[in-house]
């Protein structure tokens, strides 16, 4: 881990356009030609390097950014898709048939958990949610039919850390494959470098970070990526979330400056949970000594890009959580927005939003509460500042008061 440094991949990537610019040039079609009905044939069949066939299976540009994710996540490769989910569900279909089984944590993205839980039955795909903070427990939940354990490294929305090391070496006990969601934490955990077989991201978020393009990619070795573009059975070729040429070649100028934007994301979230936690709130964020997940985290992560941008704060009911976003907004001091990584901050009750796929029952189950608040910490520059005005929304409509009460 010390040794793999993800942003220093990235910089050492080298891509020239084709008229010598310091930026690829995009690859603006659907179709290629070719010299001989040969080439055409062999590249049909994957057996010729360098050649493009056509943009649903692959293209310049959405290659260079595959290979720059892949750089990032230390994977022999990668494939980019249009949307988080369309990387998400190509991987698991990929992976999976009719009969087979997953194992997944029970907090995921409300979109992940309703395509598990509610889609793929209807291909004769079952799903088993469980706490994944328990090992155990996934470990009982592994049936003969088990193909796959799934989670998130950092959970949506309750921020519970997955032991990605642990889960590895349950997944090769019972030779399954360990797919993980790393949307929350790129550059702060290589997911692969822990024993994940799969690494996928919604590039939709912090690594594109200005909240203008959804994307997705899956990383993994070559063998398996090539079987999701395979043109007879693969996944990727044949479901057809093709990420537009346009949109990679915007993500890939993005990238380059994840590195500096995660590093205030963190620095803003820790000063902020630090700060609310010393008033007496209810927040959740890994860089807490009180979270439970803590020192593992801590052990997981390359420490120079900190525990993320992403925090929650309970404020007791959802009326006091939609009057407080809502005065936020008013004030400027972000978005009452679903997704997150844009450079405001990003606020938002999962409950009733992006976990509303999740049954009232299971959220009360796993501690999703009404007055529960995601924030997205955005890139302020006077971190101080932002905490202040905050504070002010908070006392203006009575969560501090609420606060005290309770302890």
């Amino acid at each position: 881990m010390k040794n793999f440094n993800p942003a220093d991949n990235i910089q050492d990537l080298q891509y020239f356009g084709e008229f010598g610019g310091v930026n690829p040039s995009i690859s603006d079609s659907s179709t290629y030609t070719f010299l001989s009905a040969k080439t055409m044939f062999d590249t049909f069949e994957g057996n010729a390097d360098g050649c493009y066939l056509y943009s649903r299976h692959s293209s310049p540009s959405n290659l260079y950014l595959g290979q720059a994710l892949a750089a990032m996540e230390g994977t022999e490769t990668a494939n980019v898709a249009a949307s988080g989910m369309g990387a998400i569900t190509s991987v698991l279909l990929q992976l999976c048939q009719s009969g087979d089984h997953i194992v997944s944590s029970r907090t995921i993205y409300g979109g992940t958990y309703a395509f598990m839980k509610n889609f793929m039955p209807k291909l004769g795909i079952t799903t088993t949610f469980v706490d994944t903070t328990k090992i155990e427990k996934v470990e009982a939940a592994i049936t003969p039919n088990t193909k796959v354990l799934y989670c998130e490294t950092v959970s949506n929305p309750l921020l519970e850390i997955a032991d990605i090391a642990a889960l590895s070496r349950l997944a090769k006990k019972h030779n399954l494959k360990l797919v993980v969601d790393n949307t929350f934490s790129p550059l702060s955990v290589s997911p692969v470098k822990l024993g994940a077989d799969v690494v996928v991201h919604s590039l939709t978020k912090f690594i594109n970070g200005s909240s203008d393009t959804v994307g997705g990619v899956a990383c993994g070795t070559q063998a398996f990526i090539d079987e999701m573009r395979n043109v007879n059975n693969g996944a990727a070729m044949l479901l057809g979330p093709t990420m537009d040429s346009l949109r990679a070649a915007s993500v890939m100028k993005n990238l380059r400056t994840l590195h500096i934007r995660m590093k205030q994301h963190s620095h803003n979230a820790l000063y902020l949970a630090t700060r609310f936690e010393q008033d007496g709130l209810k927040v959740v964020y890994p860089g807490l000594k009180s979270h439970p997940g803590h020192e593992l985290y801590k052990g997981m992560i390359n420490p120079e890009y900190g525990f993320g941008g992403l925090m929650t704060l309970d404020v007791g009911s959802l009326d006091k959580a939609n009057e407080l976003m809502e005065l936020m907004q008013h004030r400027n001091l972000g978005y009452l927005a679903v997704s997150l990584g844009f450079y405001k901050t990003l606020f938002s009750a999962p409950g009733t939003s992006t976990s509303s796929e999740i049954p009232l029952d299971e959220q009360k189950e796993m501690g999703l509460t009404d007055g529960l608040i995601r924030f997205s910490i955005g890139l302020d520059n006077d971190i101080e500042r932002t905490y202040k005005m905050m504070r002010e929304c908070m006392e203006t409509v009575g969560v501090f008061k609420e606060a005290v009460s309770e302890f």
